[in-house]
């Protein structure tokens, strides 16, 4: 089962220094469109080519424009022995509806 975390529970434990790692598997053009600051920029079909570059002993944080990409990659790792992986509930476009609205949706 994959775990979801909101844009307010992230904000909050990103706010207390807990280290997460966000990764954003959006494609590059949509970077262009809105980006969080900080994320790591890996798209979707290169995951499994860079698992390398994912840490396995902190939380890792997913993110795409609203969901649902995030969570079927989550769940993959799951399945690669990630533990700790999250998929950002309503992605992009709820975090900046409820953390950022400054971030633009598209």
């Amino acid at each position: 089962m994959v775990r979801e975390i909101t844009p307010k529970e992230l904000k909050v434990r990103l706010d207390a220094g807990e280290a997460i790692d966000i990764i954003d598997i959006r494609e590059a053009w949509e970077l262009h469109q809105s980006r969080l600051a900080g994320a790591m920029h890996i798209p979707m079909n290169d995951i499994p080519a860079s698992l390398d570059r994912i840490p396995r002993d902190k939380p890792i944080v997913l993110m795409c424009h609203m969901g649902s990409r995030s969570a079927m990659v989550a769940n993959w790792m799951q399945k690669q022995g990630y533990d700790n992986v999250y998929s950002l509930a309503g992605g992009i476009d709820r975090w900046a509806e409820e953390v950022d609205p400054s971030i633009p949706v598209y």
